[in-house]
């Protein structure tokens, strides 16, 4: 029998705690990780959409639905700090950045396969370090350069100018990556003012605000019941996804979860091949491999450095 009970009882109360500590984390990770599932199964249906649709509409309508769905989820009232932004001017042009963001990439998901502009935009978090710099004082060393470099390299082996052709429209893929990464470093800047509610209230009244007068010039009578549905679908499939990430980070830090974004990659790839008969060549899949192995060697090289790693450097 232990002579000191007390020592016992505390040692206890120790173990249990950490128990507790790494489940929330797991629960964490697996919220984070049904977020990007979401988000690519938003990606696929506003896909599928696009052989029928104009892009604006579609993402019209993912904002407005996702921005009703949000109201019910966050049920934000009158006088509410959720309402009052500390920084509504980085609130708006953040979200500006994330709406055109959505229009860039649902554009080349018209005439680009679902794999290809995924992969492509998830190079975004290596804009996200060299944009970091000037307007964050971030600084790249050299082991960062050479990530940054190789990740790049990887878009070009996903892209492949000058072999089989480009289409014109991989230059959207591009600029939504770009716009992304923007809208992370305001993401970041934001961090330490507005909680996550309020700015993803925002997020969604200003793509509300913006894309809401789009729908009557870009609308087309969806042809069936299943186009319907689909359209209803990216508004549920976004707001979910936005949900789950706001659970996720309340029970695991965001540089424990930002490695698991990049399930949404693989998530892609797996929903093109099944559900939209897309089949990926072994340059793609290599290329895609070149800009994860980069973006995870970024998110390591930041936890050395003990740099805040926000979620949001992945696209959503």
């Amino acid at each position: 029998m232990s002579k000191n009970p007390d020592r016992n009882i505390a040692a206890q109360r120790s173990a249990s705690d950490a128990g507790g500590g790494a489940n929330t984390t797991l629960a964490g990770i697996a919220l984070l990780v049904a977020a990007v599932a979401c988000f690519a199964c938003m990606d696929t249906t506003v896909k599928w959409l696009s052989a029928s649709l104009p892009s604006l509409q579609i993402a019209a309508i993912r904002y407005v639905g996702s921005f009703l769905i949000t109201l019910v989820l966050l049920r934000p009232s009158p006088g509410t700090s959720m309402l009052k932004a500390k920084r509504p001017g980085l609130q708006i042009l953040r979200s500006l950045g994330i709406v055109l963001t959505t229009v860039c990439s649902f554009t080349a998901l018209q005439y680009i396969p679902l794999t290809e502009v995924t992969s492509v935009t998830f190079s975004s978090p290596l804009i996200v370090a060299v944009i970091a710099w000037p307007l964050l004082g971030e600084k790249m060393g050299p082991r960062r350069v050479v990530a940054v470099l190789v990740g790049f390299a990887g878009v070009i082996v996903i892209t492949r100018p000058g072999i089989h052709g480009v289409h014109p429209a991989i230059a959207l893929a591009v600029l939504a990556a770009i716009t992304n990464a923007l809208y992370a470093v305001a993401t970041r800047m934001l961090a330490a003012h507005d909680s996550p509610k309020t700015t993803i209230f925002y997020t969604g009244l200003c793509g509300t605000i913006v894309m809401l007068p789009i729908i009557p010039f870009a609308w087309k009578t969806p042809p069936t019941i299943g186009t319907w549905l689909g359209l209803l679908l990216t508004g549920v499939f976004g707001a979910l996804g936005h949900w789950l990430l706001i659970l996720a980070h309340q029970r695991a830090t965001a540089t424990v979860l930002a490695p698991f974004f990049y399930a949404q990659l693989v998530f892609a790839m797996g929903l093109a091949m099944l559900f939209l008969g897309e089949r990926p060549d072994v340059w793609t899949f290599v290329g895609a491999s070149i800009v994860m192995g980069s973006g995870l060697y970024l998110i390591y090289r930041e936890r050395v450095r003990k740099v805040p790693v926000p979620s949001s450097d992945m696209p959503a």
